[in-house]
């Protein structure tokens, strides 16, 4: 039993690294663990509780808001709201940001989060995920936190991570050390540490794109999907972005969802910066990954708007570098020699 770790120790032998801290951001990711820990149980009661299906209503996004995504979403908010610990937070499924109700007190954090990536699978039993980053506030402590707060790049993330709801509930996080797996043991209800220090691998198995769409695509985001396919890695997509992330952050690949001319409402892509795309690019780059727009760095991405889009390429290092070259224009005879060794 000595080797068991569970995440509540790890978060404090991570927190004895640094003299200097509180502990208030183990507290914050221990919570976030707990909204996990109660989401989870209601996916799996879904279809028992009658909380699948859509409520009616349609959130920011313009899309139709499951049952069971209302109910993350305040699962996250309630457990986060009174601590004292965030000064604001913010949501994919809400339109502007969640202040903290003025009989709490604020702190000096902030929580961004995506209640229930891929919840149109949720009525179908696919796996599915919670999204959430935490970051410093930019606005004096001890006031009411600001939309400001929330509109950083994502290299100022502390802590970033997701919980998968699938075959079997995991936690992924990330503080700036290195990136850690847990699984939920459902027999004491804990997370344990079964997934120590991920790197995504360098020999990519896969690749992650809604091929379906491919003819509303770019020429050049349809020559580097042939390039792919010359590579012979192997096409895997769900359909969940944190499912179709995980699979590739332990397989080895590349994930894409590059802006199309399918829909003239969202040009520049369909995926959500502050929500989906800066956590998990924090993920891949302390997991040796990368993760871009196509032109630059996710994590260099200066928001204009909490719901702000943008296209995604993330995964193995080289071939994120590679759809890159593709789109700038510099893709070059010998480049299928240099991808070739980081490929199976």
């Amino acid at each position: 039993m000595d080797k068991v770790i569970t995440i509540e120790r790890h978060f404090l032998e991570q927190q004895k690294q640094h003299p200097e801290a509180t502990g208030v951001l183990t507290s914050i990711l221990y919570d976030i663990a707990l909204a996990g820990k109660i989401i989870s149980r209601e996916t799996t009661r879904a279809a028992l509780e009658d909380i699948l299906g859509l409520t009616g209503r349609i959130n920011v996004q313009g899309e139709e808001v499951a049952k069971l995504d209302q109910y993350a979403n305040a699962a996250i908010v309630r457990l986060n709201q009174y601590t004292g610990r965030l000064a604001v937070m913010a949501s994919e499924e809400v339109n502007g940001i969640i202040p903290i109700p003025d009989e709490f007190a604020v702190g000096r954090y902030v929580l961004l989060f995506d209640p229930l990536d891929g919840s149109s699978n949720i009525d179908y039993s696919v796996s599915i995920g919670s999204i959430f980053s935490v970051l410093r506030r930019t606005s004096p402590e001890g006031t009411p936190g600001t939309e400001e707060d929330c509109l950083q790049r994502g290299r100022n993330i502390t802590a970033a991570g997701y919980i998968l709801y699938g075959p079997s509930t995991m936690m992924v996080y990330s503080a700036g050390n290195g990136v850690h797996g847990f699984t939920l043991d459902q027999t004491v209800g804990e997370f344990l540490l079964t997934h120590p220090n991920i790197r995504i691998p360098r020999k990519a198995k896969f690749y992650s794109v809604n091929q379906g769409y491919e003819r509303y695509w770019a020429r050049e985001i349809q020559e580097y999907t042939q390039h792919l396919q010359h590579l012979d890695l192997k096409l895997r997509y769900i359909g969940s972005l944190v499912s179709d992330f995980h699979r590739n952050l332990l397989g080895g690949g590349v994930f894409y969802y590059p802006a199309d001319s399918r829909d003239p409402s969202v040009p520049h892509g369909k995926l959500r910066l502050l929500y989906e795309c800066n956590p998990l690019a924090f993920l891949a780059e302390h997991a040796g990954g990368a993760a871009t727009d196509g032109q630059q760095p996710i994590l260099d991405l200066v928001p204009a708007d909490l719901h702000q889009r943008t296209p995604l390429f993330i995964g193995n290092k080289e071939l994120v570098e590679l759809a890159g070259d593709y789109l700038r224009g510099e893709q070059a005879l010998g480049m299928f020699e240099r991808i070739r060794e980081v490929t199976v």
